[in-house]
C-alpha cells in the first residue's frame, strides 16, 4: 500500500511527528500515521514499542495546539512479524492545530495536500481562526463550581487507572482561567442531564407504557444505566427448525452498543438536549441531538472518518474502554445494519433499528397458546384456567418459562419473581407475534 492522502509512513520516530499530526488535524478527513513502515511500504517494524507510545502520547499532547487530547489514537499492531505503531487522528474541530514552539503560522500550520504535509497559506490559517468553534463543552464554564467526581474515580480506578490532584486539568475539564468546564459537568456526580428510555406499546407514541431517566449523575454512570437497560430490552427468541434450536436477538448487540456510545459521546451537550431511546413494537430508535459535524458530508460520515463533537468526552470514555478506538462506531453499526437507519437533520441525528425476524414460526404451539390468551395482565392461575391446564408444573415447564425466556411475556414484578401477586404480560415481541399470528379478542 502506498501514501495517500490519509495515510503517512515512517521508518522510525522522527522529529517531524507532529507536523504530520497537525497537517491530519486539519484536514477534513483525519488521517493514520503508521510508524515501523517504510516510504515504500515495507514492514521494518520499531523496537521497545511500550516506551515508543508513551513518548509519542507525550509529543503530541505536549506539542500541538489546540489540545488534540481524544483526537487521537495509538495502536499497536503486528504485521508480517513486525510490531507496527498505528496512530488514528480524527479531523479536529478548532483548526487550525499548530505545532505550539512555532505559533499560528506557515512554520506551525500544516494542511495535508495529496500524500505531503504542506505549510498552511496565511490566508487559510485567517479563515479557519475566524471560524474556530469556541462554543464547545471545553470552553463553557459550568455555572456549578462546587463540583464532585467520586464516581468518575471510581471508574478509571476499576480500569486501573489512577487519578491524581491535577486530573481535572490533565483531563481537561477546566477552562483557561482554571473553572471548571461544561464537560466537568457532565461527569461530575451530580449535574441536571438526564437520558430519556422509552417504551411504547405499538408502532407510534400514544401508549407509551415505560418511562425511564437516567442521569443526574456522572455521564458515565449514567451511560452504563443505559446499556443495561437496552441489554434487557435486547430480548432472546428462540426460533426452532427440524435440525436445530437458534437463538437469536431482537438487534444486534454490538451494532447496538456502538449506536448507543455514539449518541452519548457525539451528542450536542450546548443545546442541553440530552439524546433519548425509545423502544417500539417494531423497531428501536436512537436519537441524538447535532447533526453532522461542521465540514462532514453523509459520505464521509459512513466512511468511518471522525470527528470528535466532544474531545473531552471522547477521551474519558476512551480511557475507560467504553469506546475502542476513533472511527469505528460506523463501520460496526454498517456490518449490520445499511445506511438507512440513519436519518439526518439540521439538529438531529436519528438511527432506527428495526426487528428484522419472522418471529410467527418461532415459538411452540404451547407459546403461541400464552400469546392468544393474554390481551391483559394476568396470574399464573389465571393463565392456567384460561388454558384449562391443571397441572402446574407441566404449565411452568411448557407454556409459562419458555415464553419468559424467548422475550415473549414478562413479569409485572420482576425483581421479586415468586410475589404472591406476580402477573404476567406480553412484551412488545410478544405483542408482534400477536399481530402475525392475527389473534383476536373473543
Amino acid at each position: 500500500m502506498q501514501e495517500t492522502n490519509r495515510i503517512e509512513y515512517k521508518q522510525e520516530l522522527t522529529d517531524d511527528l507532529e507536523k504530520e499530526v497537525v497537517a491530519f488535524l486539519n484536514y477534513s478527513e483525519g488521517g493514520l500515521v503508521y510508524i515501523g513502515i517504510d516510504k515504500r511500504g515495507n514492514m521494518v517494524g520499531v523496537s521497545d514499542a511500550d516506551s515508543l507510545q508513551l513518548k509519542i502520547k507525550d509529543r503530541l499532547k505536549n506539542n500541538i495546539s489546540p489540545s488534540c487530547l481524544g483526537l487521537f489514537d495509538i495502536i499497536l499492531e503486528e504485521k508480517e512479524h513486525c510490531n507496527i505503531i498505528r496512530i488514528i487522528v480524527a479531523s479536529g474541530s478548532e483548526k487550525p492545530y499548530y505545532i505550539r514552539k512555532f505559533g499560528m503560522s506557515n512554520r506551525g500550520c500544516y494542511i495535508r495536500v495529496g500524500s505531503a504535509s504542506e505549510p498552511m497559506p496565511t490566508q487559510t490559517i485567517e479563515s479557519l481562526f475566524a471560524k474556530r468553534t469556541r462554543n464547545s463543552i471545553g470552553k463553557i464554564k459550568s455555572a456549578n463550581q462546587n463540583l464532585s467526581f467520586e464516581q468518575l474515580k471510581i471508574y478509571y480506578n476499576a480500569a486501573e487507572i489512577s487519578l491524581n490532584h491535577q486530573f481535572a486539568k490533565n483531563l481537561e475539564l477546566k477552562t483557561e482561567d482554571n473553572a471548571y468546564n461544561y464537560a466537568a459537568f457532565l461527569l461530575a456526580d451530580t449535574n441536571s442531564i438526564s437520558i430519556k428510555v422509552a417504551k411504547y406499546a405499538g408502532i407510534d407514541r400514544i401508549e407509551l407504557i415505560e418511562n425511564n431517566e437516567y442521569g443526574y449523575c456522572s455521564l458515565i454512570k449514567a451511560t452504563k444505566q443505559v446499556l443495561d437497560k437496552i441489554e434487557l430490552e435486547n430480548k432472546t427468541f428462540t426460533k426452532i427448525t427440524s435440525k436445530e434450536r437458534e437463538n437469536k436477538r431482537l438487534w444486534d448487540p454490538i451494532a447496538l452498543r456502538e449506536a448507543t456510545i455514539n449518541a452519548i459521546v457525539h451528542n450536542d451537550y450546548t443545546a442541553e438536549i440530552p439524546p433519548k431511546f425509545e423502544f417500539f413494537r417494531d423497531r428501536m430508535e436512537i436519537t441524538s441531538c447535532g447533526g453532522l459535524p461542521q465540514g462532514m458530508s453523509e459520505k464521509e460520515f459512513f466512511e468511518g472518518y471522525s470527528v470528535p463533537r466532544n474531545k473531552e468526552l471522547m477521551r474519558v470514555f476512551k480511557d475507560l474502554d467504553l469506546v475502542e478506538h476513533l472511527g469505528s462506531g460506523i463501520p460496526r453499526i454498517l456490518k449490520v445494519y445499511n445506511k438507512d437507519c440513519f436519518q439526518f437533520s439540521e439538529n438531529f441525528l436519528r438511527m432506527t433499528f428495526r426487528t428484522s425476524i419472522d418471529v410467527t414460526p418461532q415459538v411452540t404451539p404451547q407459546v403461541t397458546q400464552v400469546v392468544n390468551i393474554l390481551f391483559e395482565e394476568m396470574d399464573r392461575v389465571e393463565m392456567q384456567e384460561k388454558l384449562k391446564l391443571s397441572d402446574k408444573k407441566n404449565f411452568v415447564k411448557n407454556y409459562l418459562n419458555p415464553a419468559l425466556k424467548s422475550g415473549i411475556i414478562e413479569m409485572t414484578i420482576p425483581e421479586k419473581p415468586t410475589s404472591r401477586i406476580q402477573k404476567y404480560r406480553l412484551t412488545a415481541l410478544g405483542e408482534q407475534i400477536k399481530d402475525k399470528l392475527n389473534v383476536k379478542v373473543s
